[in-house]
């Protein structure tokens, strides 16, 4: 059985509910992490985080057991990832430590797709299949983990969305 994952507090499913049905395990832990994401980045009942998914079509997907988030805030997260760069890259060009420390923390305040990403890895439980990779690929993956020795290929499928199982 899968149903879709459902608006919270503090954000708000943006795609349609057929774009991400799921397992009921995998809904419900989608909803908890999403809810804490929304209320760490300030959203209330009033202003909520918007989510979009798009269905997958391979191996977990065709179950339920895994769902593929495009975009936060209405952004692309391949937009957001462009935005992280560029501000990475403008941080490696400042001498001065403690200015390079604030432009970087100020990045990831207002970047919300890096925001979800350490959201995800830090509050979700997620599959990990014996013998294959715990099931949290994106944009962020190779920086960021939890399993930093992505593939080119799976850091490229992945370079435009995060995917999660369970």
């Amino acid at each position: 059985m899968r149903i879709p994952v459902r608006s919270g507090r503090t954000f708000r499913v943006d795609s349609p509910a057929d774009h991400a049905l799921v397992t009921l395990d995998l809904a419900r832990e989608l909803e908890r992490v999403l809810e804490k994401f929304g209320m760490d980045t300030g959203n209330n009942d009033r202003f909520r985080v918007g989510i979009f998914f798009k269905p997958g079509i391979f191996g977990h997907h065709k179950v339920g057991r895994a769902v593929d988030i495009y975009a936060v805030g209405g952004l692309g997260l391949d937009k957001w990832k462009r935005l992280w760069d560029e501000a990475r890259h403008r941080c490696s060009c400042i001498p001065n430590l403690a200015e390079r420390r604030a432009m970087l923390e100020h990045e990831q305040e207002r970047n919300m797709g890096w925001r979800l990403y350490k959201a995800l890895q830090t509050c979700g439980e997620w599959s990990k299949p014996i013998g294959y990779p715990i099931q949290l690929f994106g944009p962020w993956t190779r920086s960021e983990g939890p399993w930093k020795q992505i593939s080119n290929f799976l850091l490229k499928a992945h370079r435009d969305h995060i995917h999660v199982a369970k």
